[in-house]
């Protein structure tokens, strides 16, 4: 069955494609079930697969497979063939594991849509898109997913395109990934022209090697990043993230929190060997996720929607995922992308749940005391807010505190410390959400929408429950290595995979110490909130009043959108309006204006000679003929 790996991306391929042009004719529920069964197939191919690599033994050679010959030009070709090994398996089934529950829960969350065939078709055709870049053998045709997973979230941000502000979304998460993706571009063609191949074992071969110029390897390297600051949203490309949770809840799910946005750690961590090798590189990494996570982290503290908070949170993690990468520990990375795989799915998922139950509801200053009206939403929140917190046991405690420990090793200090600070401003601003939207009365609630909340049906909730189970057990197959080398499975799992990239872990008692350390800060994170909005809940309103100017930077999230529109987007607009009224009217329209009335004027002149009248063609022939003779004549 490991041989059939490279089926998974066509099967919900083929469901999109048959959804996108039958979709019409079928009824809701086989729409839906179609597209579940779908990713459920997938996702069994994937685990079959794993299962079989896992028996091949460890550092067994990645398995590849060739579909066509795609490219051929001179001396270079790339190819249109699929890899897989640790690293491909473990985000395989990320994407059609916790894809497959996402389309459970949209069955029941997209229930009366009016539009359920585009809805799941472009679910399919992402998963599809996600999993050719995950696959891909080579640079090349991993940019063929990367694009086109940019393009199914352009048009899954903008789903309700009736809304100005989802088409507004959609349109800037589309220009901002532009632009990452450009320099991506740049670095694709940098690095064909110094290997001559697009595959990564050859990237890694000439990089090893010593064939590869030091400055040209961070040139690349650098290049690939601004393209996963665009796809991962990191500073400074990160804006688009919260504007985009005007899309659906599952949207939001699955490709904003556990798939798509995880890509630009994925590429880092394939392209190991590359940014392993330039240090400049790696510490660029380093510093743009720390400096990522903590700036994200503050912005989420003033937030009043439940799932921009989300959001700003989505941007903080994956800083800490570069962190990991950014100081050579791209197992902890990787593992921390698959746990918060699992609780950001889970909070986004049982967010959309409260907003299901409050009929639309997302200001979380008009909700409280919901944990008496949504008995099977609210644990499923705490267990994943616990979770991202960092609390002791739970996934995010194993995998946060794996990064940490590792940059402090490193001699990162600075970005160990911005670290450990998110690590308080995370526990602190999620259970700020989990404070005001469950404990407390629920006299914010509107007496209207109190009528009518409800817990969601058991299609939303069960998979909640399954996401929370992960969200605890999935950093059990991770465990800290003072406990034991052996216990780290899922590092000696991917072994073979950043063999070339020796992974040091600091000493024992160090890590006995640094996990006090990241305990406590998440524990003084959580009692931080609960006084401020639970016991002394005219603390936060004393504080606005003590320091308005910051509460108004912070919440106007430091006026970086306003910026780049004053720096970026009104010249643009300007300079667009100028070129359109002094170019293209009087150069370009004057162009062709001129020649359809040049060609009028002809027409005009000609239609003298065309007067439909037998007399005045004979007498054109006949002065024609006099004409020539007399020129014979001469």
């Amino acid at each position: 069955m490991t041989e059939l790996f490279w089926l998974a991306p066509f099967i919900p391929g083929m469901s999109a494609l048959l959804l996108f042009l039958f979709g019409g004719r079928l009824s809701r529920r086989w729409i839906a079930a179609q597209a579940c069964l779908s990713l459920l197939a997938a996702f069994a191919l994937s685990l079959l697969a794993t299962i079989g690599l896992l028996g091949a033994g460890h550092g067994s050679a990645p398995i590849v497979k060739e579909l066509f010959s795609w490219i051929v030009s001179g001396s270079f070709s790339a190819r249109a063939a699929f890899t897989f090994d640790p690293l491909a398996a473990i985000m395989g089934l990320v994407v059609t594991g916790v894809g497959f529950l996402i389309h459970v829960y949209s069955a029941g969350y997209m229930a009366k849509d009016r539009s359920p065939a585009r809805f799941f078709g472009l679910l399919n055709l992402f998963t599809f898109f996600m999993l050719i870049l995950v696959l891909a053998s080579n640079v090349v045709l991993m940019f063929v997913g990367w694009e086109g997973v940019g393009l199914c979230s352009y048009l899954l941000i903008g789903f309700w395109f009736e809304k100005p502000a989802a088409a507004a979304a959609g349109k800037k998460a589309f220009l901002l990934n532009r632009i990452g993706d450009t320099a991506f571009l740049v670095g694709v063609f940098l690095v064909l022209a110094v290997t001559g191949s697009a595959e990564f074992q050859d990237l890694a071969a000439n990089v090893m090697g010593g064939r590869f110029p030091a400055g040209m390897a961070t040139l690349a390297a650098v290049l690939f990043f601004i393209g996963a600051t665009g796809k991962s949203a990191q500073v400074p490309l990160y804006v688009w993230l919260p504007d985009a949770m005007e899309g659906p809840t599952p949207v939001s799910a699955l490709i904003h929190a556990a798939t798509m946005v995880t890509a630009g750690v994925y590429m880092v961590c394939r392209m190991n060997a590359l940014f392993a090798f330039s240090g400049t590189a790696s510490l660029v990494v380093a510093l743009t996720g720390a400096v990522t996570a903590v700036f994200a982290a503050t912005m989420a503290l003033t937030e009043n929607d439940i799932k921009k908070v989300l959001a700003y949170s989505t941007i903080s993690q994956i800083g800490y995922m570069f962190i990991g990468c950014g100081v050579g520990a791209y197992s902890a990375g990787m593992f921390h992308l698959v746990t918060h795989a699992f609780f950001k799915s889970l909070l986004f998922l049982a967010a959309g749940s409260v907003i299901h139950a409050l009929s639309g509801e997302q200001d979380l200053r008009k909700m409280g005391g919901l944990r008496r009206y949504l008995p099977r939403t609210f644990p499923a929140f705490f267990v994943g807010a616990a979770a991202i917190a960092g609390v002791p046991f739970l996934s995010g405690f194993f995998s946060k505190d794996g990064i940490l420990s590792r940059a402090f090793a490193q001699g990162q200090y600075v970005v160990w410390a911005l670290g450990l600070a998110t690590a308080i401003l995370t526990a602190f601003y999620i259970f700020r959400l989990v404070f005001l939207a469950f404990y407390g009365r629920d006299d914010r609630i509107s007496a209207e929408t109190k009528a009518h909340i409800h817990e969601s049906p058991s299609i939303m909730t069960v998979p909640l429950a399954v996401l929370a189970f992960f969200a605890v057990a999935a950093g059990y197959i991770g465990l800290p290595r003072v406990l034991g080398e052996k216990v780290d499975l899922f590092g000696r799992f991917l072994a073979p995979v950043f063999a070339n990239v020796p992974e040091h872990g600091p000493a024992p008692g160090t890590e006995w110490i640094l996990m006090f350390l990241s305990t406590a800060a998440a524990l003084m994170g959580i009692t931080a909130a609960y006084v401020f909005y639970v016991k002394k809940t005219h603390f936060p309103h004393g504080l606005i009043s003590r320091f308005p100017a910051l509460y108004t930077i912070v919440s106007r999230k430091y006026y970086v959108d306003e910026a780049y529109d004053a720096v970026f987007v009104r010249p643009l607009v300007r300079g667009g309006e100028v070129i359109f009224d002094h170019f293209d009217k009087r150069v370009v329209d004057g162009a062709l204006n001129g020649t359809a009335a040049a060609a009028g004027a002809a027409g005009r002149v000609l239609n003298l000679l065309q007067t439909g009248l037998i007399k005045d063609y004979a007498l054109a022939f006949l002065i024609g003929a006099v004409l020539f003779l007399g020129f014979l004549l001469m």
